[in-house]
């Protein structure tokens, strides 16, 4: 039986023969995240070989393997920076040879050709120009119309910048227009009647007739029967004349009247009348224009046409007389008239059978 001192050497050996295997299986140890200054040496780490008896060589070389000192681990590598914010986008570039980018600023750098395509919807119109409204081309008439120059347009140009010395004067109202007398008889029951205006030299100048009562009013618009205008200034006369079934008549005389300034439109042209009492003093210094030419003046200007000649006739008794007034009128009338003053003609005309201050008749023919 062995000894108690040689089991217990057994044992001593069996224990290190372990740890020895124990050592060489195990990985080596982890590095420290942070490495120890190189004046400081690791301890040796304890191991169960040092509680028994003094370990054979082979377990001291395993020893001096587990004591040698860790190496420093690497450095970690630096964090990359962190990525910068995007900026907003204001607009989009296309890059050449991109394509299927849909965005609202196009920008292209590089050599593409860039073509857009556009479908445009067909365009039918549904329309006949012959039965729709405002496309008739209209006649000859029509077409020339449409081009027709404003020759309005140069004169209220003028007025715009300049006075104009042809004023209206609408606030005149001396010529009358329409009628320039007014018959009203007062007879009834009669078959048929008459009615006759008379110039004071006892000649008929207007004649009116017909059959039943008269009317209520019978208008004079101053035409005589030879279809001159009446004179202003004479006195005119009328009698009624009633006829009744068995043919008896019964003359109604009329008091005398004069017949006003008045207007006389027909198709010829435009025709005053007015007479010279009108005028005032004929031979007289006065520069003041007097009433009644100025309102014949802006009749005319609205009338007659700018370039539409003007004759003015004064009637008197002598040729002196009339030649004076006519003189006078030429010389206050032309200013005040629209146009070329050499389209306005004043001549005198002697009439023994004119009022004694002078007839004035200014004729725009057509």
């Amino acid at each position: 039986m062995p000894s108690l001192r040689t089991t217990s050497a057994f044992a001593a050996l069996l224990t290190g023969a372990i740890l020895v295997a124990t050592a060489i299986a195990a990985p080596p140890p982890a590095a420290a995240p942070t490495p120890a200054p190189a004046s400081a040496a690791p301890k040796p780490a304890a191991t169960p070989a040092s509680i028994g008896p003094p370990a054979p060589a082979t377990p001291k070389r395993s020893t001096s393997s587990a004591a040698r000192p860790a190496r420093p681990a690497a450095r970690p590598p630096k964090p990359a920076p962190p990525p910068a914010p995007a900026a907003p986008e204001t607009s989009m570039t296309l890059r050449g040879g991109q394509e299927g980018t849909v965005f609202r600023t196009l920008t292209v750098e590089g050599e593409d050709r860039v073509r857009i395509v556009v479908e445009r919807p067909t365009l039918a119109l549904d329309l006949d120009p012959e039965q729709a409204r405002g496309l008739d081309p209209g006649g000859p008439r029509d077409i020339l119309d449409r081009t027709r120059p404003d020759l309005g347009a140069p004169l209220l140009a003028t007025t715009a910048r300049e006075p104009s010395p042809y004023l209206g004067h609408p606030w005149l109202g001396r010529f009358a227009e329409g009628a320039v007398a007014r018959f009203r008889p007062e007879v009834k029951g009669i078959e048929r009647w008459r009615l006759v205006v008379a110039d004071s030299r006892g000649e008929p100048v207007a004649r009116f007739e017909g059959r039943g009562d008269a009317p209520r009013e019978i208008p004079w618009d101053g035409r005589t029967t030879a279809g001159t205008p009446a004179v202003p200034g004479l006195t005119y006369s009328y009698v009624f004349e009633a006829y009744d079934r068995a043919g008896n008549k019964r003359n109604f005389v009329g008091k005398g009247f004069q017949v006003p300034p008045y207007l006389l439109a027909s198709p010829g042209g435009t025709v005053l009348v007015f007479s010279g009492r009108e005028l005032g003093d004929v031979g007289g210094t006065g520069t003041a224009v007097p009433p009644i030419l100025v309102e014949a003046a802006s009749r005319m200007n609205h009338l007659a046409a700018p370039g539409q000649r003007l004759r003015v006739t004064v009637a008197a008794r002598g040729f002196e007389q009339a030649n004076a007034m006519a003189t006078q009128l030429g010389r206050q009338l032309t200013p005040l008239l629209i146009g070329d003053p050499a389209r306005v003609t004043c001549v005198g005309v002697a009439e023994p059978g004119a009022p004694e201050s002078g007839t004035v008749r200014i004729d725009a023919s057509k």
